[in-house]
């Protein structure tokens, strides 16, 4: 779905010393594929549940608190994911 772009973002850049002049080298750190998988879950669950609110909106006139939490915590979670990396 989304995953070479997540790949890419949370991808971190290292600097080392390398060779005997210790010139720094940049070096690319990817994040492990379980990451990138659960980042991808979150993302398609957020797309899914605000389906499901729009339409429960949309043909029931109401707002439902549970759906809206748990997009709320899926945000939070992908946004953790990413100020940690």
């Amino acid at each position: 779905m989304f995953s070479r772009w997540i790949r890419k973002a949370l991808t971190k850049h290292e600097f080392k010393q390398a060779g005997r002049i210790k010139r720094l080298k940049k070096v690319e750190v990817p994040p492990s594929e379980k990451l990138v998988r659960l980042v991808q879950f979150c993302l398609g669950a957020i797309i899914a549940l605000t389906t499901i609110e729009i339409v429960h909106i949309l043909i029931l006139k109401t707002f439902n608190q549970t759906v809206f939490s748990a997009i709320s915590g899926l945000i939070g979670t992908i946004v953790g994911v990413f100020t940690a990396k």
